[in-house]
């Protein structure tokens, strides 16, 4: 078979290829990464959890480039564009590089089947180990134990938080779930959770395989007021040794009262790493203000404002809640709400109901979208309070917002990446049309 000459055929190939989206065990990953060669000796950092990993990477990168180091990340899903998912120093991935990572996959694999994302993470591992990097960032995708990318081993692991997704795969309660996260860490070398009130599974496994844990509000943590903030740790976990504190820092570009969490997460697993990545507190306080994720509390300039938020289940979306109120008075909120079947609808609705004044409900494409008027029952079922309009497409009841929305009002676009990335390319497509 004549294998595919540009990466939009190569990804139809991915997604048609395999039966199963997503199918956890590292058997298959790993007998084809045996194939493909060695790893480089660079510094790898994984990061999981429920929420707050794409963040948390971002960070990480930013610091680790204001610092100087060749930095390669590997996050997921992607917005708009494949290549956002593999980035080099900064960059997105070429598609001939994607093309070329793909190809070496295909030629290694033989015989055993690849889902699209495993096919994926051994092409991003293939493009960094032959980029000379310092250091390699890797998000997981799903859990973290069944992973693909847990046949990378970290030498730093961090869990940003736990909280109930993915409940079919992962299991029914926090513990479960705090289990299959915690995959993650190593033997010997450094953990770090930046949940402040982590199942105890996290707790235990990090204690049977002998993994040094740090956690949040116990190791180190972080204060502020309204114009900086200040982190602070032990020399070792579980409070051993000196406080090692960092004052007058400003707070993250990225908006949100979470990006404390993360950004403290961020920073105490680079302080594990100094011995091998030694990293200034210029470059943190450089990659902190310069840091950028689209569609994490993203707010557009102009009027009415606009919200981008990837929110997908409860904890984010009362993340999200918590961030809308501490932004002011707003006359009137529009919600373009658009999500997945498999998700915890109900439960993102009754956290964001007394937000939102308008839904204007968006189908979703795929075998996972749910139609609008499938969601409006839901939201009906979960008392969403204001009026409800469906449409085709989130770009259509953007459009419809737009039309309604007074210039003091506030628009919110969330519930899915695919929402945030249909409406951000109608956006796009916009300026472009106005530029022209």
């Amino acid at each position: 078979m004549s294998l595919p000459k540009t990466l939009a055929a190569w990804l139809d190939l991915l997604e048609s290829r395999h039966g199963q989206v997503i199918q956890l065990g590292l058997e298959r990953v790993q007998a084809v990464r045996s194939r493909m060669g060695g790893a480089p000796d660079t510094v790898t950092i994984t990061v999981g959890g429920t929420n707050g990993k794409g963040s948390t990477c971002a960070m990480l990168e930013a610091i680790l480039l204001a610092e100087g180091y060749r930095v390669g990340c590997y996050t997921s899903p992607h917005l708009q564009h494949y290549n956002e998912r593999v980035r080099l120093n900064g960059q997105d991935a070429s598609d001939e590089a994607l093309i070329s990572a793909f190809e070496a996959v295909e030629h290694a694999r033989g015989d055993t089947p690849l889902t699209y994302f495993e096919h994926g993470t051994l092409a991003a591992w293939e493009i960094f180990r032959s980029a000379a990097l310092d250091v390699i960032i890797l998000e997981v995708g799903l859990g973290g134990r069944l992973d693909a990318v847990n046949v990378f081993d970290a030498d730093c692991a961090i869990i940003t938080g736990v909280a109930l997704d993915h409940m079919e795969f992962l299991g029914d309660d926090r513990e479960a779930i705090g289990f299959e996260k915690a995959g993650i860490f190593r033997a010997g070398r450094p953990a770090v959770c930046g949940d402040p009130q982590p199942p105890a599974s996290v707790l235990e496994h990090a204690e049977r395989i002998g993994a040094r844990l740090w956690v949040s509000g116990r190791d180190f943590g972080f204060g502020g007021d309204r114009q900086q903030w200040g982190y602070w740790r032990y020399e070792a976990p579980h409070a051993g040794g000196r406080l090692i504190k960092r004052g007058g820092l400003a707070y993250p570009a990225l908006r949100g009262a979470n990006q404390l969490l993360n950004a403290a997460a961020a920073l105490t697993a680079l302080e594990t790493l100094r011995d091998r990545v030694p990293v200034s507190m210029q470059a943190v306080r450089q990659g902190l203000m310069l840091v950028e994720v689209p569609g994490r509390f993203q707010i557009l300039p102009g009027k009415p404002a606009v919200v981008l938020d990837v929110a997908h289940n409860p904890q984010a979306a009362g993340v999200l809640a918590e961030n809308l109120s501490g932004m002011g008075f707003y006359p009137e909120t529009w919600a373009v709400f658009g999500m997945l079947a498999d998700k915890d609808v109900e439960g993102v609705v009754a956290l964001l109901k007394d937000r939102v004044d308008h839904w204007l409900v968006a189908g979703l494409p795929g075998p996972r979208g749910v139609d609008a008027e499938a969601l409006a029952v839901r939201l009906h079922a979960a008392e969403a309070k204001g009026g409800v309009r469906t449409f085709r497409s989130p770009a259509e009841a953007y459009d419809a917002a737009r039309k309604s929305a007074a210039e003091g009002d506030r628009i919110v676009v969330f519930g899915s990446f695919l929402t945030v990335a249909d409406v951000l390319t109608a956006i796009q497509d916009q300026r472009r049309a106005e530029r022209h």
